[in-house]
């Protein structure tokens, strides 16, 4: 059985913490409406008590190249984001991607004291013991240790920096860690 490669857009694929005029070389800039972001600034106008008006686009960088190099990892592909089903039909085209499986998150979010990402544990009970690897921007030590202590198969949780978005690096490393399962 091939490991699950989890897979977050937002810091991963789009670098959206990177200086905000300056694209990433690589990148296409998409102005992108989905019915969440619609709706998410909507609700965020209502609640300052704005005027509504016309929802500006989301602004989202991807590399074309990412989309190839993600099938030629030797992983089953999931998302693991908060775009849900609006990443097959947003971004898997943009980047060349077949529709993936989705990972479907709790609403509200779950909040947690213990420093632990919330999508942690949630992707553990999908998991199964699966071995699978994750890449996020919001990883840190706390989740690792969670991960170690709660899931009975392999993981590699690989930490993206969310002002470069995915390297060469990276994906060098996925397929290390693959390579070893």
């Amino acid at each position: 059985m091939r490991p699950v490669l989890l897979v977050d857009v937002d810091g991963p694929l789009n670098p959206y913490a990177a200086k905000p005029h300056r694209r990433p070389q690589g990148y296409r800039t998409h102005r992108l409406t989905t019915p969440r972001w619609e709706a998410a600034e909507r609700r965020r106008l209502s609640e300052w008590g704005l005027p509504l008006k016309a929802v500006k686009p989301l602004r989202v960088w991807l590399n074309p190249g990412h989309g190839p190099a993600l099938a030629a990892l030797p992983f089953d592909l999931v998302w693991a984001t908060t775009w849900e089903e609006e990443a097959n039909a947003f971004l898997a085209p943009l980047l060349g991607l077949p529709t993936l499986p989705f990972l479907s998150w709790p609403q509200p979010r779950p909040q947690r004291e213990d420093g632990v990402f919330w999508k942690t544990p949630e992707i553990v009970a999908w998991a199964r013991g699966r071995p699978f690897a994750w890449v996020d921007d919001q990883i840190t030590e706390a989740d690792r240790g969670w991960v170690h202590a709660h899931h009975q198969g392999r993981a590699l949780l690989h930490r993206i920096d969310p002002k470069v978005g995915m390297t060469a690096a990276d994906f060098a490393r996925l397929r290390d860690w693959a390579s070893l399962t």
